[in-house]
């Protein structure tokens, strides 16, 4: 079945789209707003802005990859469409990050996974991060806009093997379990999300927010790095911004002049807080680039007698939050549990191991089940998450600290995990840790966690849930924002992004986003067009 190219019947028919690394010399770009970025953020912005006249421009580090190029192919998708070809991690390396670079952002590469914000965590920011205006029932309507332009609903797919593993050992166990709301229409359940949709299936921004943007007239530069920021008292009066080459490996074209009246930020977390701190924006009280957060994931790996076949089917459809909240807010670290897809490299790359060790776990792929826990950083004193920082040469890196309050959270996770695969069927489970081994029963493997060593490096840790870093909320010492997003000392930026969040959200961003963004790029249209 052939799926027209949006892209390419847009770009016919007049869509203003400019590849950066195509310019033959230096250039200049004016609008009414300039969005730096293309994400969940920048995107939805765009077409709310676009939406209501003003001139909006887009700018895009990454490539324009569409479904004609998206054809299951890791290294090709990893390569193209990540930060750093999927190799971004923290400043020791201790945490791996996937993270999105291209037209759409992580919402191309994401796994459809789609969670409104939870109450607790709205309340937490309101009590604690002194953030207005965005409580529960404030945000309802914003949450179903966003459900509604997006497709999101709960799968109604029978969930695949992998996922099955997840609902069938919570079931034993009468724990919590419950259907993920997915952003898909038409999905055929190929479960290759993550190297970029060909059905143009999934609700990406690539394929919603984007095109519509561009159909009301905003313009899209790509392969374009935004660089610095200029500032006169408290405007910021230009961007500067320089071409990438065709492979996406370098900022060495012509240089590019951005202006506008007003400026969005839309980077993301670590991306948006770097840019800030390249341009040496005004920070009184040091908060920029503090309090990132990554939801840290650890793994474990469960063998069955039957085939799981995890790299066939959604990716996401099951989740427990059986362990979330069950100690309060602000007690020892919850966390969410769920599966990840389990296509070759990536699940090669997580199962660890080198050699003969590592050929082994991975002959027994098709019957292995893969879980992960996505610990609720950011809500402790003792979880204070990362500081963005700048190497020699201008980019970021994310320096994260791993301590005990953190291990206790990854201990307790192993244990739940292997909890849940022993109690679905699984013959052995292992955890995944440096010195992990498999156990053939739950007595064995609990006292194996207990007795692994937590530190970096032995236990393996990532993430693709970037936050924080330009903290919103309405104390200009605790935070980089006010509550709407607007910066504190510059009265023409804004920052649209899951930068804002205070802390880690305690599930999967991406609607997070889309109905905190929603809000706030509504009320600064308001403002730019009264």
């Amino acid at each position: 079945m052939s799926i027209p190219d949006i892209y390419t019947q847009g770009i016919a028919q007049g869509w203003q789209v400019t590849d950066a690394a195509q310019l033959a010399n230096d250039s200049m770009f004016e609008a009414d707003v300039l969005i730096i970025g293309t994400g969940a953020g920048g995107a939805t912005s765009a077409e709310i802005l676009a939406q209501a006249g003003l001139r909006v421009l887009m700018v895009e580090e990454g490539g324009l990859f569409t479904s004609s190029s998206f054809k299951g192919d890791e290294a090709k998708a990893y390569a193209e469409l990540y930060q750093e070809g999927a190799a971004r991690a923290t400043r020791d390396g201790g945490i791996g990050i996937l993270q999105g670079r291209s037209v759409g952002g992580t919402t191309t590469v994401n796994w459809t996974s789609s969670f409104r914000t939870p109450d607790a965590t709205l309340a937490h920011w309101a009590e604690a991060h002194q953030v207005k205006g965005l409580d529960s029932a404030s945000m309802q309507p914003w949450f179903e806009r966003a459900e509604q332009r997006l497709g999101i609903s709960p799968w109604a797919v029978p969930p695949n093997a992998n996922n099955d593993v997840l609902k069938a050992g919570c079931e034993k166990l009468d724990w919590h379990w419950a259907v993920i709301p997915r952003n898909v229409r038409g999905c055929a359940n190929l479960g290759y999300c993550g190297t970029g949709c060909p059905l143009n299936a999934k609700q990406s921004m690539l394929v919603t927010s984007l095109p519509a943007a561009l159909e009301a007239g905003a313009q899209l530069i790509y392969r374009l790095r935004a660089e610095q920021l200029a500032f006169s008292g408290d405007q910021v009066t230009g961007v500067t911004a320089r071409a990438m080459n065709a492979t996406l490996t370098q900022a060495d074209g012509p240089r590019v002049s951005l202006r506008a009246k007003h400026i969005v930020l839309a980077g993301g977390g670590i991306n948006s807080p770097a840019l800030l701190l390249r341009s040496e924006a005004p920070d009184p009280y040091g908060r920029l680039g503090k309090r990132t957060f990554l939801h840290p994931v650890n793994f474990s790996v469960a063998q069955f007698e039957k085939r799981i076949d995890g790299y066939y089917g959604a990716p996401q459809s099951i989740y427990s939050d059986q362990f979330q909240w069950d100690q309060g807010t602000v007690g020892p670290m919850g966390f969410k549990l769920e599966v990840p897809p389990m296509q070759p490299s990536i699940t090669a790359a997580l199962f660890g191991g080198y050699g003969q060790q590592n050929l082994e776990r991975m002959q027994r792929l098709a019957y292995s089940n893969v879980m992960i826990a996505l610990m609720r950083d950011g809500f402790h004193e003792q979880s204070q998450g990362g500081t963005v920082q700048l190497r020699k040469d201008g980019s970021p890196t994310l320096d994260y600290p791993l301590n005990d309050y953190l291990w206790e959270s990854a201990r307790r996770a192993w244990l739940a995990m292997g909890e849940i695969q022993f109690a679905a069927g699984a013959k052995a489970v292992l955890p995944v840790h440096a010195h992990g081994r498999l156990s053939r029963n739950l007595a064995d493997y609990a006292a194996q966690i207990e007795q692994l060593s937590y530190r970096i490096y032995d236990v393996r840790l990532a993430s693709a849930h970037v936050m924080g870093g330009c903290a919103m909320g309405e104390d200009p010492q605790q935070a980089v924002t006010d509550s709407r997003g607007r910066h504190h000392q510059l009265a023409n930026l804004s920052i649209l992004d899951g930068s804002l969040f205070p802390t880690s959200i305690g599930a999967n961003p991406q609607l997070s986003i889309y109905g905190l963004i929603g809000r706030l790029a509504t009320q600064l249209r308001d403002e730019l067009t009264a």
